[in-house]
């Protein structure tokens, strides 16, 4: 009775964060800037690509490379989003959640770009020499210390997002969801905790996580870069090669797929009076879920584009948007695909069930060798997310407490004591925790990134008269 009053309580929050005004105020910040900035994602894609690879100059203050600023990012952002995330998404939304994440992140490309450029922009040289940057100094060096508070209000969200929301409840319970329904799934080796029965592979695979989780923390960001460096490639390479086989062998389905999808966003199929609402949960799902997995305008991502060795903020903002389209355009969309295709978003399943029945079914294994496999992926996948949200999120505590080591270590382990009990949360409650987070820490993101907007139309067109005559 109390976890269905909390879940309620929960729901109604989420719904008035997520609501209509929201939705519309990341979309009209996308277009807004895609249309300032004549097309940068598009026009530019290229030169993107290009400055993923180019080798970093010697002189030019930074901690860390382009590439491994974007695996850093990307290990955050390429989680459960990627394949709980979608499946929930489209559960609560329809199949046509999956067009307005498309949507959304497409227009977020830029908003993207936006944040990481003004990350590099207006960074500082904290006391002990390491770089530090993100929303909180964008907003107090941009707009100045007047605007103060809402970068307080940014960095008190974050850290709610890194310890209750994306960061920890999220990552570990789709882990160990997607580890019980390997060795596990009728649950036969149970024991009773919190008045609930749960698995031992539960419990284990937490005790597991929590410890490697442990283990990296206490080396900082650069071994965070580094095993995300290692990890990123390979858990998003494995993965698309699973999906895209699932494609491949179900080809002739994808056209009926894509008219499924398309229709379910516009509510076309909807009962009569009902086209409008059903268009609009599955927007706010889709949008909602699309936001939580590329975290465009959350202002996550800039805090780790901060630390990149560059001199150039536009450079570095063209490479990080290319971490939306690897993770939602990309992944997303052909986690959908595999979802919709296999018709296991209407049999009612729920989370990493889901997309545990696509793979399933999809797959030309067996059962056990594709739930292995997507196992696998999930647990790289949150691993990598723990991780770097660990590090944003300690970033803004940094900002609110002036850098005192001391707060910052205890938080530390307040982290790993949050990754441990995750297992233990309901999954309806904790993605409604991490959808509220992700929606606080967007707004004042956003009015800063609108604010903030000339600066980044001033520093992109000087970037790219240097680039257009051969002065870089």
């Amino acid at each position: 009775m109390i976890l269905k009053t909390v879940n309620s309580f929960l729901t109604q929050i989420d719904d008035l964060v997520w609501g209509i005004p929201l939705i519309i105020l990341i979309l009209t910040v996308g277009i807004f800037l895609t249309v300032r900035l004549r097309g940068l994602q598009i026009r530019r894609f290229s030169l993107a690509v290009r400055n993923l690879f180019a080798n970093e100059k010697k002189g030019e203050s930074g901690e860390m490379s382009s590439f491994a600023a974007l695996c850093t990012a990307l290990s955050a952002t390429i989680g459960t989003g990627n394949i709980v995330g979608v499946a929930t998404a489209i559960v609560a939304g329809g199949p046509g959640a999956l067009f307005w994440m498309v949507v959304a992140a497409i227009v977020g490309t830029v908003t993207k770009y936006a944040e990481c450029l003004l990350a590099i922009k207006y960074r500082i040289v904290a006391e002990d020499g390491h770089i530090v940057g993100g929303p909180f100094y964008y907003i107090e060096r941009g707009m100045g210390k007047s605007w103060r508070w809402l970068g307080k209000m940014f960095a008190i969200f974050g850290i709610g997002a890194g310890l209750m929301g994306i960061g920890t409840f999220t990552q570990i319970n789709g882990i160990t969801s997607a580890v019980n329904n390997f060795f596990d799934p009728d649950n036969q080796w149970c024991i009773e905790l919190f008045g609930r029965d749960y698995s031992w592979s539960v419990i284990i695979a937490g005790v597991l996580l929590t410890l490697c989780v442990a283990l990296v923390l206490i080396g900082g960001i650069k071994r965070i870069s580094n095993v995300a460096q290692v990890i990123v490639p390979f858990m998003a390479g494995t993965y698309i090669l699973a999906a895209l086989l699932i494609l491949i062998t179900h080809a002739s389905q994808i056209p009926a797929a894509f008219m499924i999808i398309i229709e379910s966003a516009f509510g076309i199929k909807a009962a009569a009076g009902g086209a409008l609402g059903a268009m609009m949960i599955a927007m706010q799902k889709g949008v909602a879920r699309g936001i939580f997995s590329n975290e465009a305008g959350l202002g996550s991502a800039p805090i780790a584009a901060a630390a990149v060795q560059t001199d150039e903020p536009a450079a570095q903002g063209l490479v990080s948007m290319l971490g939306t389209i690897i993770d939602t355009v990309i992944i997303c969309t052909m986690t959908g695909l595999t979802i919709v295709i296999t018709g296991s978003w209407n049999v009612g399943l729920d989370g990493v069930d889901v997309t545990t029945r696509a793979f399933q079914s999809g797959l030309p294994f067996q059962p056990q060798v594709s739930s292995f496999i997507l196992m696998v992926c999930l647990v790289f996948f949150a691993f990598t997310t723990i991780l770097g949200w660990n590090y944003y999120s300690g970033r803004c505590l940094e900002y609110l407490t002036g850098g005192r080591q001391g707060v910052l270590k205890v938080y530390q382990w307040l982290y790993i004591l949050c990754v441990f009990i995750g297992p233990f949360m309901t999954v309806s409650a904790v993605w409604t925790l991490a959808d509220i987070f992700n929606g606080l820490m967007a707004i004042p993101n956003l009015i800063a990134i609108v604010a903030l907007s000339g600066v980044v139309a001033a520093e992109t067109k000087k970037y790219l008269h240097k680039v257009d005559n051969g002065l870089l």
